[in-house]
């Protein structure tokens, strides 16, 4: 539990002395009639407690004068008949020896506690207009300290937006969440191969899917971390498609979008393939250019450049091929200054990853009034995912239509340059050809 304890100690830190910092965990949510989907705990909460329970809080009491630092966990109580049916729950006494806090108490007297404990503070640190049902407790507990007034007892003064602190955190990968991310981008690339090898003309895109989500979970991730893309010919033109219901024809290409999450980390990987283990002189054409825009977005990856310099990379690199390919017209400056390269590529070429999927952190210096793109630093993870979609349309050439590819991996920038997390799956034509042979 020390990485746990650590970041409680590094947020407390940043906090105003005597101020109160509360963050909630996710709420369980009804799939339908007595249903529940799966349970999955909100990522920051996560992040500064290790605790995977519903129905929890934790507040962080900031030390002034002589008064000591607190951290504080409200769980559900022990209750042996719903063990019985729903499975083992901590309780406050074993959750505070098991995961280090200071004081552990039951859920139901969180609204008492914090009335005693925002009496006098300086400031209350909280995720601003969460829910409805946030600001409303919020409000509660503030009035009741407004109503001991009299006794000359204030309430804060400020109330402050929490989760800016908790994602500049967790942008910086430490030793042990470097270690699961890699885990899961193996799994990952695993699940990318075995959809390869099952692959073949008449397969069922759902078909596909199958084969990832059973190698995700044979490896001991608990969950995808989204839902999978598995996206047949034309279907590869529709950046978020996920219905995962058409049968694949042959000579088509299947662009799978997929990543598990293990022990509350995500991956995020895309690989392109031909459906029958050949790709046409097309298809290549066009694979082999986005593959070297990925290479060039790699290569503007390393401390001190910015974050938006992969992008950048990325675009001329695939910018300049459709007017080699005839997909585009004009000068490569042209094309670029009026981005017309967005008819064929509209999305940027990567995102933060870490316990979200598109995870938390600015991606650029918000203290400068231009507020450019932020410089990269070792420990902050980001997908490199360059694509190109092409739709039939007047002037495009044939050959190339319906055809959607898109490569992606997951690295984490180091001292050196950056770590390569996904690259078990296979990428080039050569690999991915004798991988399907």
């Amino acid at each position: 539990m020390k990485p746990y304890s650590d970041r409680r100690a590094r947020l407390l830190a940043q906090m105003e002395p005597g101020s109160v910092a509360v963050i909630g965990t996710a709420p369980e949510v009804a799939r339908n009639a007595d249903s529940e989907y799966p349970y999955r705990h909100d990522s920051s909460f996560y992040y500064l407690t290790g605790f995977t329970e519903p129905q929890a809080v934790l507040v962080l009491v900031a030390p002034r004068g002589s008064a000591a630092a607190q951290s504080i966990l409200f769980c559900r109580e022990k209750h042996l008949e719903s063990e019985i049916w729903d499975g083992y729950r901590y309780g406050p006494d074993a959750a505070r020896e098991a995961f280090g806090f200071d004081f552990a108490f039951p859920i139901g007297a969180l609204d008492e506690h914090m009335v005693r404990q925002l009496s006098n503070a300086s400031a209350l640190y909280a995720a601003a207009a969460r829910s409805a049902d946030a600001s409303a407790q919020q409000q509660r507990w503030l009035e009741g300290v407004r109503k001991l007034s009299r006794s000359g007892i204030t309430a804060p003064p400020v109330l402050r937006d929490l989760p800016p602190l908790v994602d500049e955190m967790r942008l910086f990968k430490d030793e042990q969440e470097r270690a699961i991310m890699l885990r899961a981008g193996q799994i990952s690339a695993g699940a990318h191969a075995r959809a390869m090898r099952c692959a073949r003309p008449g397969v069922h895109e759902y078909e596909l899917e199958a084969e990832l989500l059973h190698e995700f979970r044979r490896n001991g991730a608990q969950f995808p971390a989204y839902t999978p893309i598995v996206a047949s010919g034309p279907n590869a033109c529709v950046l978020h498609y996920n219905a995962n219901n058409r049968q694949v024809q042959d000579g088509e290409l299947v662009l799978i979008d997929a990543g598990c999450e293990l022990d509350g980390y995500a991956s995020d990987i895309t690989r392109t393939f031909p459906v029958n283990g050949r790709f046409s002189s097309a298809q290549r054409e066009l694979y082999e250019l986005v593959l070297a825009a990925q290479q060039a977005a790699f290569a503007a990856i390393a401390p001190g450049r910015k974050y938006h310099d992969a992008h950048d990379a990325a675009v001329r690199m695939l910018a300049q091929g459709m007017l080699d390919f005839g997909l585009l017209q004009g000068t490569l400056d042209d094309v670029l200054a009026e981005k017309k390269y967005t008819q064929f590529y509209m999305h940027g070429t990567g995102h933060w990853i870490g316990m979200d999927v598109h995870d938390v952190g600015v991606y650029r210096d918000t203290a400068r009034d231009d507020k450019p793109s932020r410089l990269l630093q070792p420990g902050m993870a980001l997908t490199v995912e360059p694509g190109i979609y092409v739709r039939p349309a007047a002037g495009v050439p044939e050959q190339y239509w319906n055809i959607g590819i898109r490569i992606e991996d997951d690295v984490i920038v180091s001292d050196g340059g950056f770590q390569l997390l996904t690259g078990g799956a296979p990428k080039t034509v050569a690999e991915i050809e004798a991988l399907m042979k």
